[in-house]
């Protein structure tokens, strides 16, 4: 890397931005109330999505807290997963619904629904490792 032009670095208030657009369009692809929403984000009320797409829509700065960009984090990383996993959109939207025999029954969804960032997580590791069985 060339110190005379270092890389371009992204404050907080943007990532934090791009992190709740990419939210937002997860989430909606996957037809999510805002109650499951809050769940997935670990926010205690709907006020604080309505404050976000507010301030999305006005190009105003977004602060999060660092477990919420971490659920945030967690998500867009299963979101993708998930994508490299299904060829077909169809598959890879509906995914996230289906009965999973390795969540007892419930569903991807189900589980991350439990409200805690280990539920993120353990889908997300579930995820890299059928990817490492799928690619390897």
């Amino acid at each position: 890397m060339n110190a005379a032009h270092p890389l371009p670095t992204i404050d907080d208030a943007q990532m934090s931005r791009v992190a709740v657009k990419l939210f937002f369009g997860i989430t909606e692809e996957w037809s999510l109330t805002d109650e499951q929403r809050c769940t997935l984000a670990g926010l205690g009320t709907r006020t604080t999505l309505h404050n976000w797409r507010q301030k999305l829509a006005a190009g105003e700065p977004i602060k999060l807290g660092r477990d919420t960009l971490e659920r945030l984090s967690y998500l867009a990383g299963i979101y993708k997963a998930v994508q490299l996993l299904f060829s077909d959109p169809t598959q890879w939207q509906n995914w996230v619904r289906k009965p999973n025999r390795d969540f007892g029954g419930a569903s991807a969804l189900q589980r991350m629904l439990g409200g805690r960032v280990v539920d993120l997580v353990d889908v997300r590791r579930y995820l890299d490792g059928w990817r490492g069985e799928v690619y390897v």
